[in-house]
């Protein structure tokens, strides 16, 4: 009866890892989303219902973690990181999830440059992401998990650069108002992605200063 009460690290850590992995998986196939919008449907159709694959199964990850947060009387980390870190980590996948459900929408058939960019760097802040999830197991790897931290940080100012750069060409190219809208909100979204995936560093970056 006392296994109950003893600590379950190496779960946890598996199933944030897990967790990641979705998150990168989600990006690559919006990566291919974007690439595919008005060259090939039935790839815009594949990647769209893998984002959502992903985000079940990410939704279902955060959803164990919860009960074996409740079930367990010792955890890795402090409670409160535990929920923070994995709801943040989920907040990704979501919004990457929004950006494929909004270009169908608002039935987007060409993409620019500007959104494939953003798209690109949302893929690798993910990978990023997956990478310092994977060494939080082991707090010898705190100043390894901190560079990765800053590197997510400096993708995404270059996120920010890359949407001030699109509205701008949007706000004085295009003449139909409804497209400049449509594309605002695409912008916005793909840039906040890498938002996102930036919350998610600075739980991690919390986490090995509270524990170094």
């Amino acid at each position: 009866m006392f296994s109950r009460f003893m600590p379950k690290e190496g779960h946890f850590f598996k199933l944030f890892n897990a967790h990641a992995d979705e998150i990168v998986t989600g990006a690559k196939a919006l990566v291919v989303l974007m690439q595919a919008v008005g060259q090939n449907d039935a790839q815009v159709a594949k990647s769209t219902a893998d984002i959502d694959d992903s985000e079940t199964r990410a939704d279902s990850i955060n959803h164990e973690v919860m009960a074996l947060m409740h079930a367990t009387f010792i955890t890795p980390l402090d409670r409160d990181e535990i929920h923070q870190l994995i709801s943040h980590m989920d907040d990704v996948l979501d919004t990457i999830q929004d950006v494929a459900e909004t270009m169908s929408l608002y039935d987007i058939v060409d993409v620019t440059p500007e959104a494939r960019k953003l798209a690109e760097l949302s893929l690798s802040c993910a990978e990023r992401v997956r990478s310092a999830v994977a060494l939080l197991s082991n707090m010898d790897n705190g100043q390894t998990i901190l560079k990765t931290c800053r590197e997510i940080d400096e993708l995404e100012s270059d996120a920010d650069r890359v949407l001030r750069s699109a509205l701008s060409r949007l706000f004085r190219e295009e003449q139909d108002v409804r497209q400049v809208l449509k594309f605002k909100g695409i912008y916005e979204l793909l840039e906040s992605i890498t938002d996102r995936c930036e919350d998610v560093a600075k739980i991690l970056e919390a986490v090995v200063l509270e524990n170094s």
